[in-house]
C-alpha cells in the first residue's frame, strides 16, 4: 500500500493539542467563505460534524457573530481511541457588515456541514435612476 506523508500534519496536530479545544471564553476560528451574489452578500462556514442546534447566530447593529460547538460522539464502555484528528470544542466568528446590507433579513440554512448566510443588499444601496428638473420639462440621467 502507498502511502502519502504530509510532514505538516503532525506538527498541525501537536499544536492542536497544546491549544486545545475551543472553549466558550476562547473559541477557535471556523474556515469561512464570503462572496456577493446577484443581490445578496452571502457567507458559508464549514462546520462539519455540528449539529443545527449547537449553531448560535447574533446580529448586533454591524457585527455578525456565529458561534458553534462540536462535542465528541457518545462511545461506548469498550471503546479505545486508536486516532482523534477532527478538532471538537467552540467555534467562533465574527464579521463587520457593510451598512449597505439588510440585517433584518438575514437568512441561514445548513446543509452538509456547511452553515450559509444570505443577507440581502439594502434597498437603499441600490442604484436607482433620478430624474433632473429641466426648465419646465424633466429628463431622465441614469446614476
Amino acid at each position: 500500500m502507498l502511502m502519502r506523508t504530509d510532514p505538516f500534519r503532525e506538527l498541525d496536530r501537536l499544536a492542536q493539542q497544546l491549544v486545545g479545544p475551543g472553549t466558550w471564553s476562547k473559541p477557535s476560528v471556523m474556515p469561512m467563505d464570503a462572496y456577493r451574489e446577484g443581490d445578496e452578500f452571502v457567507v458559508a462556514f464549514d462546520l462539519p460534524g455540528v449539529s443545527p442546534e449547537a449553531i448560535d447566530i447574533d446580529v448586533e447593529r454591524n457585527m455578525l457573530t456565529v458561534r458553534a460547538e462540536r462535542r465528541p460522539a457518545a462511545k461506548a464502555d469498550d471503546v479505545a481511541m486508536e486516532l482523534s484528528e477532527r478538532p471538537l470544542g467552540v467555534f467562533s466568528r465574527q464579521i463587520v457588515l457593510a451598512d449597505s446590507l439588510d440585517t433584518e433579513r438575514i437568512e441561514a440554512g445548513y446543509d452538509a456541514g456547511v452553515l450559509t448566510l444570505r443577507i440581502p443588499i439594502a434597498e437603499r444601496a441600490k442604484p436607482r435612476k433620478i430624474s433632473v428638473g429641466v426648465g419646465s420639462g424633466h429628463q431622465e440621467i441614469s446614476g
